[in-house]
């Protein structure tokens, strides 16, 4: 190694030795457990472990309901990162149209919905849309409809909320990437007659290609882990388990059924999934760098 090579990694240590004691030590653990018989007989001491191998990982691909939240947890993934893109970067171009002070006030609205902890919007979207005592319903005319007792409604009412607090991320990401874009590029299009639309879709977007590339994997990642809205907004996963995600999914087997070998198998499912994203994000950022 060249001299001074070691310099960085000297002020990486005290992160590393922090990362390190917060995820590596958990994530072994949640693997040993994984192929071990972990259920609420061994936690009290009443039988001992005994290792299964894959038998957790069999007995889960086995589980007809386990195929369906995967199923579930993908699409309202893909739903919730295709609804965050497109507001968020309507709101970015709308924030290059706009004058200062409405573009101060959206981009301070948009940094209070991204400050706000999941379980507090969670738990105002829930009164906003309360059948009894929410203004939605009655401003919609809804009366008494409830968004949380049908499969889809609520998927939707928990989809409104994931974009709400999802989108200042985009907002903010693309609205900073559109005005590194030289000005000259915009005036030449509107020059030729181009509408917002084909401005949009023919010159900005191509030239925002490696942003919106990060930002829509960052989506992903973040939406396929969702946790709190769904089970603060449809009281631990809807009425029958009709609106699991796998995050709630793997809460519900490892505390409520006690079952801590399975919770954990899918934890390390989940873990495998949100990884090979993450290497694609980490891929996609180096050639962004290399880009730039």
């Amino acid at each position: 190694m060249r001299r001074g090579g070691w310099t960085p990694w000297l002020y990486l240590a005290p992160a590393l030795v922090v990362l390190g004691g917060l995820l590596v030590y958990p994530v072994y653990q949640l693997g040993l457990i994984s192929f071990l018989e972990y259920t609420q007989a061994q936690v009290s001491g009443g039988r001992p472990t005994s290792f299964q191998g894959f038998g957790n990982y069999a007995a889960l691909f086995r589980d007809e309901q386990f195929w369906q939240v995967l199923l579930a947890t993908v699409l309202f993934a893909a739903a919730c990162v295709v609804a965050t893109l497109v507001v968020g970067c309507a709101l970015a171009v709308l924030l290059t149209r706009v004058r200062a002070v409405p573009r101060l006030a959206l981009m301070l609205a948009a940094l209070g919905a991204w400050a706000t902890p999941a379980i507090t919007g969670s738990t105002v979207w829930v009164f906003l849309f309360d059948p009894d005592h929410g203004p939605v319903n009655r401003l919609l005319g809804l009366g008494d409809f409830s968004w949380t007792y049908g499969r889809y409604s609520a998927f939707t009412l928990v989809l409104f909320e994931v974009v709400w607090c999802s989108f200042p991320f985009v907002m903010v990401t693309v609205y900073a990437g559109i005005k590194a874009i030289p000005g000259e590029v915009i005036e030449a299009a509107a020059l030729d007659g181009a509408s917002p639309w084909r401005t949009w879709r023919s010159v900005t977007a191509p030239l925002l290609r490696p942003i919106l590339l990060v930002v829509t994997i960052q989506s992903v990642i973040w939406d396929f882990k969702i946790f709190t809205q769904i089970y603060v907004m449809t009281n631990g996963g809807g009425i029958a388990g009709q609106n699991l995600v796998l995050n709630v999914y793997a809460y519900q087997k490892a505390f409520a059924s006690s079952q801590y070998s399975l919770g954990s198998a899918i934890g390390v499912v989940m873990l495998l999934i949100l990884l090979s994203i993450t290497l694609v994000h980490l891929r996609l950022l180096r050639r962004r760098g290399e880009e730039l």
